[in-house]
């Protein structure tokens, strides 16, 4: 019996079908284009220009950024070769190719940043509608991603002012050797301490005028030798105005530099609002300082619901400003706020109990170590110390008494104060236990500060914690946020930003997280209507002679008198669909009717060899 061969004739002319036919049932496309079709159309208003030529449709490039997002395509130029490769981009945008600088000029467009909110806002309520979320708590956490920027071109705060320091110092000597020598008159200064740039301009003006006169008398004398003494005159006035001159270009660097840094102590040089910041080791536990953003979100089912992006590298001093985004632009917050212990500090604490009236669910440094029988069983830990509430004092290892001597209070460089009571031994001179209890200094009793506000947070966390229902929440978090950070990094390959600058770089993390979450989304809808098999539909039966009865009734309710329909088998399992076309103004709806066939065929397993569409006017 001889081989036979599927039907391939490159010499036949077959004619294009909508492009939607070709993608799988719950394809990522159909998700992407009804997530982006309920986003308001006032949403889009920014984007109207009434001069010039008209541009893309934002809900087209928002489409086809998502899209290519989601594939693990990050660059300009890769998204619009996808525009010609791909099926899902060619339906999306239907047949429009943008090119690669379009689509980067939208991605960084500030008013994109707007759009993205839309789209967790809709995304988020579509969640809640179909009860795949609860908003009884939200799980945040934080992670690191490099920046678009070279690990060498760091600066440093530190840097910074240890040389603007020596050219203060520098430029007092310099002025005060011009003073000294009567170079130059005294100028009226604001400051004894530091001359300002204008007051070293003021200086290079005189100085430039005195150079000038020594150049004049220079032309104008004729002997050599008195030629040759003007010159040696000169020396160190054209010398010191080369140095302020270098000075005022330093002062007004350095100057810049701090302005940059802010409350930061590094930038990059290439992007201003990267900072370098600890990254987590590599295979060969090389842990290096990179430029980077820390980026922050809130999850609820392992789906990033607000996101944000800080230049800062620790977790505590981002959460108060994180809740203030949520709450001001993606969603009012629910009852129980969880996150580890990098963002437990009374601050914090005080910030979720107080001001928000919700229940934090967030452990300290000393959590777990407190859990510990070793530390329970430590009689020098002063949490583990005899306390008298009758008359306040504190009882130490040895018996001696610790009684109150007076209120300290301490204010961070961020303006938080926190308010300590300060307990001391009557004498620890001649006590056997000293080294294991203090540090302090021969002839130093030994002080104990306690923070009772603190305290009580801690014991009000412990509680908590220790409860069923709210235990079982927060026993949650390593499950819900953490893996959001695994699917960006490992599954879509993103690990390093690839525009430059805080809101571009906002923009590219929401094209980002939403990819994630779209395609969660939609491997969950696969998942469900596909429980024995995620490649065929549960809906579609593997009975072929069932096709045409299945089809007609599920799809259309009807057979259409004017559709002709011919099936070839062949084999059991290859089929010929050719269908006649004859009314041209019910040409779109005999078209989806074959879409939906061919779909259908798909489903069960049928290879479509040829449709061919004929149009006949009547």
């Amino acid at each position: 019996m001889p081989f036979m061969y599927q039907n391939y004739n490159m010499n036949q002319l077959v004619l294009p079908i909508d492009l939607e036919v070709k993608l799988q049932e719950n394809d990522i496309a159909f998700v992407i284009n009804d997530l982006v079709e309920s986003i308001p159309e006032e949403a889009f208003e920014n984007f109207l220009r009434k001069t010039g030529r008209p541009s893309y449709h934002p809900r087209m490039m928002l489409k086809i950024t998502l899209c290519a997002y989601s594939q693990s395509v990050f660059s300009g130029r890769k998204i619009e070769a996808l525009l010609k490769d791909s099926i899902r981009m060619m339906w999306l945008a239907q047949g429009y190719e943008p090119s690669y600088r379009t689509i980067n000029r939208f991605r960084v467009d500030p008013d994109v940043q707007e759009l993205l909110r839309q789209l967790f806002i809709q995304f988020r309520c579509q969640l809640v509608e179909e009860k795949i979320i609860d908003h009884d708590a939200i799980f945040i956490d934080g992670t690191k991603i490099e920046a678009n920027a070279n690990k060498f071109t760091f600066v440093w705060k530190k840097a910074v002012k240890n040389y603007s320091e020596k050219l203060i110092e520098n430029s007092n000597k310099i002025y005060d050797e011009l003073l000294e020598k009567e170079i130059i008159p005294e100028i009226k200064r604001e400051s004894p301490d530091e001359l300002s740039i204008t007051e070293l301009e003021e200086i290079a003006e005189r100085l430039e005028e005195t150079v000038n006169d020594y150049n004049k008398k220079i032309e104008e004398c004729e002997l050599g030798s008195e030629r040759k003494r003007i010159r040696s005159e000169r020396k160190f006035p054209k010398q010191a105005l080369k140095r302020i001159k270098d000075f005022i270009d330093r002062k007004k660097k350095y100057a810049q530099d701090m302005d940059i840094f802010g409350e930061r102590n590094s930038y990059s040089k290439t992007d201003h609002d990267a900072t370098f910041m600890r990254m987590k080791d590599d295979y060969m536990r090389n842990g290096q300082l990179k430029p980077g953003y820390n980026v922050q979100i809130a999850t609820e089912g392992q789906y990033t619901l607000a996101y944000d992006v800080f230049p800062n590298p620790t977790d505590t001093r981002t959460f108060i400003p994180f809740l203030d985004k949520i709450e001001k632009h993606f969603f009012d917050l629910p009852d129980y706020i969880v996150a580890d212990a990098g963002y437990g500090s009374e601050q914090n604490y005080h910030d979720v109990l107080e001001n928000r009236n919700r229940t934090p669910l967030i452990t300290y440094n000393s959590y777990r170590k407190e859990q510990k029988r070793k530390y329970k069983n430590d009689p020098f830990k002063t949490d583990n110390w005899e306390y008298n509430g009758e008359h306040d004092y504190y009882v130490c290892p040895n018996g001696q008494k610790l009684t109150f001597q007076y209120f300290f209070n301490r204010t961070d460089r961020y303006g938080f104060t926190r308010e300590f009571r300060v307990y001391q031994s009557e004498n620890c001179n001649d006590c056997p236990l000293r080294s294991h209890c203090t540090k302090a200094k021969e002839g130093n009793n030994r002080r104990l500060f306690i923070n009772k506000k603190w305290e009580e947070q801690k014991e009000y966390i412990r509680t908590k914690l220790s409860e069923e229902e709210t235990g079982d929440i927060y026993k949650k978090r390593k499950i819900d946020v953490e893996p959001v950070f695994g699917f960006l990094k490992a599954n879509l390959s993103f690990t390093r930003f690839s525009v430059r600058g805080k809101s571009k770089v906002e923009n590219e993390l929401a094209f980002a997280l939403m990819a994630v979450n779209l395609r969660k989304y939609t491997a969950k809808i696969q998942n469900e209507n596909n429980p024995n098999n995620p490649k065929q539909n549960r809906n579609c039966g593997n009975n072929n002679s069932m096709l045409i009865p299945q089809f007609f009734s599920s799809k259309t309710g009807y057979v259409p008198a004017s559709v002709e329909l011919e099936i070839l088998i062949s084999l059991g399992i290859h089929f010929l669909l050719r269908l006649f076309v004859f009314d041209l103004d019910q040409q779109r709806k005999w078209t989806m009717e074959s879409e939906l066939a061919v779909r259908f065929a798909r489903c069960n397993d049928v290879h479509l060899q040829v449709i061919h569409l004929k149009f006949v006017h009547p």
